[in-house]
Parts: structure tokens; sequence; C-alpha cells
């Protein structure tokens, strides 16, 4: 056995992200690049460090190449750490058979000995896709002070969109009574967001016991809580009160990263006191031709803009071309937009290369007529000169 901890933390990161479509094709969700220069992971493992938590334990399947490189060894965040740091659990053979993870409780199940070697008393449980900054100990203190089996982050969303949320009816006291999946007619609007602190051994206890259960799905919300619940134990929600934002859709990502340039959205990346770590390659500073225009724009290190740019998030070593328009849009490490494209309201991808005269995306009132979404260029897809993306319209590297 290692050294005790009191807690650590177990951070889910090996979902697909199907609803991310081709920006997931090759990988994991969490290594998504956002806000210029991070990638989705470094908030978690960063809220982790802040919070004095020294030991994590990432969970990763499906395509977790990129994703394990990055983590690496944990430096960006000070998780090279001996008797703790980071460590990638990916599923691994064991005697007499190998299975992927079936859920995030049999995910948290298969890592039991890893756990186990550092005897906490308590388990936080996280995901991977998720934009916030949260302080972790104050969760705990709460969840030891009201000496709870399981603490639940929630926050209040608006009624009429609790249905979409797996929702916490609790008493004034914070004492959570029942758990509802997506109610149609929810009770209360505490959404919970997916971060769990429990007590190491009465969790264990569970884990063991759904794993047992043929009919169970394996899941935290669809079964653990639930079960907790009907055993009589005690489940506390803490309330979440700042910038929060589950990135596992189109939409939500594009949001998330106009709402660093949004002056009205408490979400500070410039924060001395709560920094978010990344692993980042030097690059040079970013060059702004004498010929741009640029208007309301985050543009990180190595990028070189000499056409006009507006309300966008542009990432690492990018290069807008003279003549070129990008408008309310993302563009990824890497991306070029060629001379005279005009991209607007659009996610282009990492590596991809719009080029020349082509047209991607438009504006939402030019088209009240017709299905208008934000499109999506995918990783190291390179266009055809001239090529036409309508709203909505999304086309990876094999489809051009």
């Amino acid at each position: 056995m290692l050294r005790k901890k009191e807690c650590i933390a177990m951070l889910l990161a090996g979902g697909q992200g199907s609803r991310l479509k081709v920006l997931t094709e090759n990988i994991a969700k969490p290594a998504i690049p956002y806000g210029g220069k991070y990638r989705i992971i470094d908030f978690p493992l960063s809220n982790c460090v802040n919070s004095g938590i020294d030991t994590v334990g990432v969970l990763t399947q499906y395509q977790p190449l990129v994703l394990n490189e990055y983590i690496g060894g944990g430096e960006p965040w000070d998780l090279d750490r001996v008797g703790g740091g980071v460590h990638v659990l990916p599923p691994y053979q064991k005697t007499g058979k190998s299975d992927w993870y079936k859920g995030t409780a049999n995910a948290i199940y298969q890592n039991i000995p890893f756990i186990d070697r550092y005897d906490p008393e308590y388990v936080l449980v996280l995901s991977g896709d998720h934009i916030y900054k949260m302080d972790y100990n104050s969760m705990l203190t709460e969840h030891k002070a009201r000496s709870a089996d399981c603490t639940i982050a929630v926050m209040e969303v608006p009624m009429d969109e609790a249905s979409r949320f797996g929702i916490m009816n609790a008493k004034e006291d914070g004492t959570i009574y029942e758990f509802e999946e997506k109610p149609k007619n929810p009770k209360s609007n505490l959404a919970s967001m997916g971060i769990y602190i429990f007590s190491w051994k009465k969790m264990r206890k569970y884990l063991i016991d759904d794993e047992n259960d043929e009919k169970s799905h394996k899941d935290f919300g669809h079964d653990i809580i639930p079960a907790m619940l009907n055993k009589g134990e005690k489940l506390i929600a803490y309330r979440f009160e700042g910038y929060w934002k589950d990135v596992g859709t189109i939409d939500s990502l594009w949001d998330a990263n106009m709402d660093l340039i949004n002056p009205n959205v408490p979400m500070n990346l410039h924060d001395k006191n709560w920094k978010i770590y990344s692993r980042n390659p030097a690059s040079p500073p970013q060059y702004i031709s004498e010929k741009a225009e640029i208007e309301d724009c985050m543009i990180s290190d190595g990028s070189k803009v000499y056409g006009k740019v507006n309300f966008s998030v542009i990432y690492t070593n990018v290069t807008i071309e003279e003549g070129a328009v990008v408008t309310d849009s993302i563009v990824m490490p890497g991306a070029v937009i060629k001379k005279d494209a005009v991209v607007e309201y659009a996610i282009i991808g990492e590596n991809a290369v719009v080029s020349e005269k082509s047209k991607i995306g438009g504006r939402p009132e030019n088209y009240l007529d017709k299905e208008w979404g934000v499109c999506v260029v995918g990783p190291d897809a390179v266009l055809e000169k001239g090529t036409v993306l309508e709203p909505a319209g999304m086309i990876g590297k094999e489809e051009n």
C-alpha cells in the first residue's frame, strides 16, 4: 500500500462523445481543444490541483492515444509525484477475461485495486467533459461536516429546462430524498453535475453489489444513487454557483468558446488565484498584419492573421490569409483559412484547411426558411477550392 490519502479523484474520461461527430472520430472527448490553448480535461485536472487533491486516476477507453500522450506524466498540473500524481487507467485484462468499461460505476469498480492502494477515506468522482472552475475541497468539507455517505454537486437550472437533466429532489437542509432522470414533470430544478464525493468504504460495498446485479446498467445515476437512496443512506446536495458547461454537443462546444469573449459571462481564465494549467508546445507570439481587421477575439500564440476576424476564438498556430473573413467561429490549432474564404458560425477542426473562395456556414438571420446550425469542418480535412458548406453542415477528412 502506498501512503494513505484522505481523498483521491477518479476522472471518467473514456466516453466516445458521439454527439461531437467528426470532432471525436479519432480523439477522446476530453482531449478536444478548447479556449484557444486548452483541452477540456485541463479543467478537472486543474481543479484537482487547485483544491489540494494530488492523486488522480484518469479512466480512458475510447480513442485514448492523444489523451494519454497529452496527460503524460502530469507535469503541467504538478501531478508528476511519487506516492500520488496522475495515473492513466485503461481497461486491462484480468484473470480469464478482458472487459471494456460497461458504465460509469463499472469503470470505478474495475479500478477498486487502484483505489485500495491509497486506502482513502473519500473518493471524488468527476467527468472529463465539463468546463468549469470549482473548489472540490469546499465540497469535501461539507461532506465531512454533514457526515454524508455521498455528496452530489448540483446547480439550479431554469425550471422549464429541468426535464433535460438528472434532478435531485432535496429537503431544505440539502438532504436528498429522490433522484429523477430527465423527469417530464420535475419537482425541483437542482440538476446533478455528475460530480460526486463518496465515503469510500460505503461506495466500495455498493460498487460490488451493483456489479453482481445482472439487471444493472452499471451507472452511477441510474443504479448506484437510487440504490443508496433506497437503503436510506445519507445523500447531500452541494449547491454550485458559478460557470459550468457540459460540452458534449456541437452547439454547447461552440457556446462555451463564445462565452470566453462575452463580457457578461463569469468565466475568467485570467484568475491568478485559480489557474487552468495545460500542456502546450512553445509557440512564437501571434502575428497581426497591418492589413488585418480584428474585433472582440481571443487569438492564441503562434497564429498569423492577415484577414478579417470578428467575435471568434482562434487557437494556436492558425493562419488566416489576406482577404479571408472569420466571424462568430472557433478555429482549432494548426488550421488554415485560405485567401478569400468566408467562415461564419463554424467550428474548424485541428489542422484543417479551408481553401480559397470557400464559404463555410452562414448567419442565422439569413436562413430563416431553412434549418440552421453551427457548421463543422473535421480535423485534418482539406477542402477543395470554392467549397460551400451550408449551416448545420459537416464535413470530415474522408469526405472531400
